[in-house]
């Protein structure tokens, strides 16, 4: 583990915490950074305080369970914890189930977001200048509020916004709700857009982790459509790296894309992981995992290709990914087959696998 330097740290206050990147982030602001971190969380169904168990003895660390929807214990929590930084990553963030269930989207991805904007203003404008002037809200996003590429072309920071599912859509909101804020009010907010995470602690309800655990399982790899859609992967410990320096270096008002530059089609990703497990788990059912690939119905408005163009956060705060595809995708493999206990108790309970996302 890296050494904790010194001098005194940041309070933060991360919303969404116990969540797939959300967790990560804690995880290296409490390793690497001399930061205190209060993680705020309702605990729905993908947030699961396993994933901070690495860090639930620091003292740096502290849990919260609570609804950002919640003004007034938001507005309590603020006048208790006294933050430097807010990260706001708690969201309803998986496409499918907001084809099945948009309304929750709505009221967590776009009212909640508001509640803590306007909660965070309050607070904002009882601070001393100083502090004022130090002050961030950083809110998190992903790139799918640009909607989707053709062949070729990347999205950056002015890519016009075109979100298709109601997902996204919900996500464009609130990015749009962090601008307003900050040049409405004034209130010092920046804005990250990354491309698909992966890694450790990933719910399996999305695409790399159910593809794992339904290989070890030995149950059919549904593959969207003909397999053919682009998405730029993004190791999620990488992600976390990029969002600290967002949060304590972005310049308000902007907004910075985080990507992997590592495109791949989703049935390549598929191969991959099938290749990984070939080689690690001699002993399967199949002589070759891929043999459990199977083609099932498009999800419905199935975006064709995303790319980040990132080159604003490399330019100006100096981050660049450490992870190839190819190495992170080794260590997450990795990382399921020696974590068997935490899959197989959601496995059992929480989410079976089962499709999502199929209304029309």
């Amino acid at each position: 583990m890296e050494v904790v330097p010194p001098e005194a740290g940041k309070v933060f206050i991360v919303t969404g915490g116990a969540g797939f990147i959300g967790s990560a982030v804690v995880r290296h602001l409490i390793h690497h950074t001399p930061h205190r971190v209060v993680v705020v969380d309702k605990l729905t169904y993908a947030g699961d305080l396993a994933s901070l168990t690495p860090v639930s003895r620091d003292q740096r660390f502290t849990f919260v369970r609570a609804d950002i929807l919640d003004r007034e214990r938001m507005t309590a929590l603020f006048e208790q914890v006294q933050p430097d930084v807010v990260m706001h990553l708690a969201a309803e963030s998986h496409v499918d189930r907001s084809i099945d269930g948009p309304a929750a989207f709505i009221e967590t991805n776009v009212v909640g977001t508001y509640t803590l904007l306007h909660t965070a203003l309050d607070y904002w404008k009882s601070l001393p200048a100083s502090r004022r002037e130090a002050f961030r809200f950083h809110h998190v996003s992903t790139d799918e509020v640009f909607g989707s590429l053709g062949a070729d072309g990347l999205f950056t920071e002015t890519t016009a916004y075109d979100p298709r599912s109601p997902y996204s859509a919900s996500k464009a909101a609130s990015d749009h709700l962090a601008r307003a804020w900050h040049h409405t009010y004034g209130l010092p907010t920046v804005v990250s857009n990354c491309s698909n995470n992966y890694g450790p602690y990933h719910f399996p309800e999305k695409l790399i982790p159910l593809m794992i655990l339904n290989c070890l399982e030995g149950k059919p790899l549904p593959v969207y459509g003909n397999g053919s859609n682009v998405r730029d992967w993004l190791f999620v410990e990488d992600h976390a790296r990029a969002l600290a320096l967002v949060a304590t270096r972005g310049v308000p008002g902007e907004s910075y894309n985080v990507g992997g530059n590592s495109e791949r089609s989703n049935l390549d990703v598929v191969h991959a992981i099938c290749a990984l497990l070939d080689d690690m788990v001699p002993e399967r059912t199949v002589a070759r995992h891929a043999e459990l690939i199977s083609f099932v119905n498009d999800r419905p408005g199935h975006d064709q290709r995303y790319a980040i163009d990132a080159s604003r956060i490399r330019r100006d705060l100096g981050w660049v990914p450490e992870e190839t595809f190819e190495s992170g995708l080794a260590k997450t493999v990795r990382w399921y087959l020696d974590n068997r206990p935490w899959w197989e108790r959601i496995r059992s309970g929480v989410y079976r696998g089962e499709r999502l996302g199929i209304a029309s």
